[in-house]
């Protein structure tokens, strides 16, 4: 009896010690921000895996159309690939964040992978719009004990998310669109992409229709879109 139990408490262990890993506000390996209070009446839109040709570009002109500000988790590896992109990014009054350099899970990267990681994103940033990201979300959403130690010593702050449309999937915009209806309750971080991890240039059409539809449905509700740092001084000042 005694090793079948060992066996089963180490099976749980594993499937918890990957929950708190992969959750995305989970804060038992460090504090992330997730957003505001339920009832907040603003929200962030938050895209990653970008920049990507065209989807970014016509998502800029959606934001654009709607006087809305978002942030950007770029992927170090596309921006150095197409910093022009990058650059109507921040030209246009978004804020934009790391990465990582190539999108990999970081629950299985070394320490010294990780800086790499995180170093290689910022650099590149920094070249092309004169200043390095503030904000860090991890691929996947992974981490592990002492990875958020190593971000913030980069000067990152660890952004996560409480709402998601499960755009990656390449899922129809009125899909995107409900999944966020479902959960959305006000002060929440929107987690869509505007690009992939897997290919640069992935469809993102979608994603785009989305976001369109999701800024006016919203805005007619009263409903404020700041970016993940108007959003944290409104924690600060309150």
């Amino acid at each position: 009896m005694f090793v079948p139990l060992v066996g089963i408490a180490g099976l749980a262990t594993a499937v918890s010690l990957g929950y708190h890993s992969m959750s995305p506000t989970g804060q038992w390996y460090g504090r992330t921000f997730t957003g505001l209070p339920a009832g907040s009446e603003k929200l962030a839109l938050t895209f990653d895996d970008g920049p990507n040709d065209p989807h970014t570009l016509r998502l800029l002109e959606v934001l654009a159309k709607h006087e809305v500000r978002a942030t950007f988790f770029l992927i170090g590896e596309y921006a150095k690939k197409r910093p022009d992109i990058v650059r109507e990014i921040a030209k246009s009054g978004h804020v934009i964040g790391n990465h990582t350099f190539s999108h990999p899970n970081l629950i299985f990267a070394s320490s010294a992978s990780l800086k790499s990681e995180l170093q290689q994103c910022q650099d590149v940033i920094s070249e092309i719009v004169g200043e390095p990201p503030r904000l860090f979300r991890p691929p996947w959403g992974g981490r592990r004990p002492g990875t958020l130690q190593i971000v913030r010593s980069l000067g990152l702050e660890p952004v996560m998310w409480n709402v998601t449309g499960y755009d990656w999937k390449g899922r129809p915009a009125d899909y995107v669109e409900r999944k966020i209806h479902d959960h959305v309750r006000g002060g929440d971080v929107i987690l869509l992409h505007d690009g992939s991890h897997a290919q640069f240039g992935a469809d993102r059409s979608q994603t785009v229709i989305a976001a369109d539809q999701l800024i006016a449905h919203y805005k007619s509700k009263d409903f404020e879109f700041v970016t993940i740092p108007e959003m944290m001084k409104s924690v600060v000042s309150n």
